[in-house]
């Protein structure tokens, strides 16, 4: 994102079997865009954290 971090280098670091992670991604939702079209951009970007989040936990078994 825009700090530098990445959803890979969290779940390989942070992730474990014993307890969950809590991500915060909230500047790629809420600065889609600033056009008539942001509710439509914050939810494909919205949707593809999940959907990145959900094939991680399925690469790990924890899915």
């Amino acid at each position: 994102g825009a700090q530098g971090g990445s959803l890979e280098a969290v779940a390989k670091f942070g992730l474990n079997k014993q307890c969950g992670l809590i991500v915060n991604s909230s500047r790629g939702i809420i600065f889609a865009s600033n056009g008539e079209n942001f509710g439509q951009k914050a939810n494909e970007n919205a949707l593809e954290l999940q959907l990145q989040m959900k094939s991680i936990l399925q690469q790990n078994r924890l899915l």
